[in-house]
């Protein structure tokens, strides 16, 4: 009696001589099948994974160019304030020379 095996049966054939080697090429292909889930998987959340990190640094650059305007403005404001100093400082040394 010879039976045929798919890929998708989950019973033993057994036939005299092949049993063994058609079991051991299913549980390959079984294993292999496995695999590749598994891969598929694994890309799958690497790709939401690497959407997730993208956005987290789109923002993360957004808050530092944020924080570079500040810090600029910062600086102009004291270069500002440097400059009124200066001038103050000047307009006393000329009223104690007079």
């Amino acid at each position: 009696m010879v039976l045929k095996k798919t890929l998708f049966d989950d019973q033993i054939t057994e036939q005299p001589g092949i049993v063994g080697k058609e079991v051991l090429s299913m549980e390959k292909l079984k294993n292999l099948e496995e695999k590749i889930i598994a891969a598929i998987e694994r890309v799958k959340t690497l790709k939401e994974e690497k959407i997730i990190l993208e956005r987290k640094i789109k923002e993360l650059e957004a808050l530092l160019d944020e924080k570079n305007q500040e810090i600029e403005n910062f600086r102009t404001e004291k270069n500002t304030f440097k400059t009124q100093i200066d001038g103050l400082l000047k307009e006393i040394e000329t009223l104690e020379l007079e």
